[in-house]
């Protein structure tokens, strides 16, 4: 690992935005964005020597920034003796193709770029899997127009490719493997499946932490849980899913989960490949939305997030905003109200606060009670251990005395057998 980032170091890139009229408007490339595409370009161990933004209309059909202006990136290239271009925007191989000729070098675009990084974080074989697929559904329509970038061995920046496979000649053998990883990622996905049909028989809340890369996921997992997750101050530190189980209050248990950052202009193939680990989303019963509360864009990072959550969240699943790091923003600029809490998860700092929120997003609704049922009721006692949180069961001379947590709809089966409401 050493050697390969001692390799990608050495790689000088100069990086280009286009703004587009065109463009949708979480895809519009501005001075902030060419700022998180260099901060991109040092996680995956590179340098920036220069940056680019052209302001036109519409992309150029042929050279995507126009010729003049990518001879402008040549030449800004040779005087920082850069190796590579690294566009903000995601590139055809056409572009590719065009702009190589002109400017001489590799150029990448910023998935690409994305994916080398994923390429380089995951850890587990789950993680591995989910990388490889996103890279395969990506190269297969590009081989033709790759050009240099293609063909480029070793260590660097863009070249941590799927194997040694010949891409350009060997599209049938990519679509069997991408056949054969799916097939393995469904796998992963009946799994998981069945992990949760034992939460939800064991009647255990799953809380889903989610939130931009960096916002600091994994190190208010690990306060809360001691999960001992490698946090550090860098994008996508953490892409492998860890789950742990959290007491919240002496009546609340869950289990909480940690997911792969999100990030604008997200590789629709990373998504897709790693349906299997944000498919816990889907089944969520509480998200806590972690934001930067110290990032100057915060905004656009939140817009970002909630377009995500809204793809993959089921409709109507509670979203609770943590804001993060906040002792070290100024406290006026923190939003305040009932779905909203301020903490900092490397102090501990408002971390009581946000587990009472949790337990009061989850108990809406909820009910604890104690239910007195006769011996020929006693099918019920099965029925509240398989939907409901059972704190205790006492098998009297008279009757079965149970205290449970339940749901709304438990409430109404029980409700004639309460004989008490804590």
């Amino acid at each position: 690992m050493e050697k390969t980032l001692e390799k990608n170091v050495q790689e000088r890139a100069v990086l280009v935005g286009l703004n587009a009229d065109c463009f949708r408007k979480e895809d519009t490339t501005t001075e902030q964005s060419l700022e998180e595409l260099e901060a991109l370009l040092e996680t995956a161990g590179g340098f920036c020597t220069g940056k680019v933004l052209q302001n036109r209309h519409a992309p150029d059909a042929h050279s995507f920034i126009g010729e003049g202006k990518a001879l402008e990136v040549k030449m800004l290239a040779e005087a920082t003796a850069s190796t590579m271009v690294i566009f903000d925007n995601e590139l055809s191989p056409g572009h590719i193709r065009a702009l190589e000729e002109i400017i001489g070098l590799t150029v990448l675009d910023r998935s690409t770029l994305i994916l080398d990084i994923f390429a380089q974080r995951a850890r587990t074989k789950e993680g591995r899997l989910q990388v490889e697929l996103a890279q395969y559904q990506y190269l297969l329509p590009r081989l033709s127009g790759m050009g240099a970038s293609l063909s480029r061995q070793g260590g660097g920046i863009g070249t941590r490719g799927p194997g040694e496979t010949k891409l350009e000649s060997d599209r049938r053998h990519i679509r069997e493997r991408i056949t054969r990883l799916q097939s393995e990622l469904e796998q992963v996905r009946q799994v998981r499946s069945v992990q949760r049909e034992r939460r939800q028989k064991n009647s255990i809340p799953v809380v889903a932490i989610v939130g931009y890369t960096n916002a600091g996921k994994s190190t208010l997992l690990n306060r809360l849980t001691g999960a001992g997750i490698p946090a550090n101050n860098r994008l996508f530190d953490t892409l492998d899913t860890t789950a742990r189980l959290l007491t919240v209050s002496d009546n609340l248990k869950v289990i909480l989960t940690d997911t792969v950052g999100f990030i604008a202009k997200l590789p629709h193939h990373l998504v897709d490949a790693f349906r299997a680990t944000l498919e816990e989303l889907e089944y969520a019963d509480l998200l806590v939305h972690v934001i930067d509360a110290s990032d100057p864009n915060r905004q656009a990072q939140i817009a970002v997030v909630e377009k995500l959550i809204g793809q993959l969240a089921k409709p109507g699943t509670p979203v609770l905003r943590c804001y993060n790091k906040s002792d070290l923003a100024d406290p006026l600029d923190i939003p305040v109200g009932q779905e909203v809490v301020a903490i900092s998860a490397a102090t501990g700092q408002g971390l009581d606060t946000l587990l009472s929120a949790i337990e009061g997003a989850l108990n809406q609704g909820r009910h604890h009670v104690e239910v007195t049922l006769p011996y020929t009721m006693g099918a019920l006692v099965q029925t509240l251990h398989s939907g409901a949180l059972v704190k205790n069961v006492d098998y009297g001379s008279d009757a079965i005395r149970v205290e449970a947590v339940v749901d709304p709809i438990l409430y109404g089966r029980v409700r004639e057998y309460i004989t008490k409401e804590f």
